[in-house]
């Protein structure tokens, strides 16, 4: 599956376009990260407990678009894009959406 955050591809024809799809996951941070985020904000730094939950976030609300587009018959998701937005105290969405197309 060909994803891009582009409008097309270069060299590519839409041929079908499929609509809206998304992946999404909802994820809470935990003790173990929260612990170490704390100590790390004393002395300054990456947080990289937080750094590999978003990255791990991302990539799971990437599958599900993936697989998405699928069921539709895409073979490409073009201007793919990331958004986030919290759902709970400690717990944010993140959102993958883009355009499924049938690319020639």
């Amino acid at each position: 599956m060909l994803m891009t955050n582009l409008e097309s591809v270069p060299g590519r024809t839409i041929v079908r376009h499929l609509g809206l799809v998304q992946g999404s996951t909802v994820r809470a941070k935990n003790i173990g990260r929260d612990i170490m985020a704390g100590l790390k904000n004393l002395v300054g730094g990456e947080l990289k407990g937080y750094t590999e939950l978003l990255q791990e976030a991302r990539q799971e609300a990437l599958e599900r678009l993936t697989q998405q587009a699928a069921e539709v018959g895409a073979n490409a998701v073009l201007n793919v894009r990331f958004t986030t937005s919290s759902v709970a105290q400690g717990a944010a969405e993140l959102l993958a959406y883009g355009t499924a197309v049938e690319l020639d």
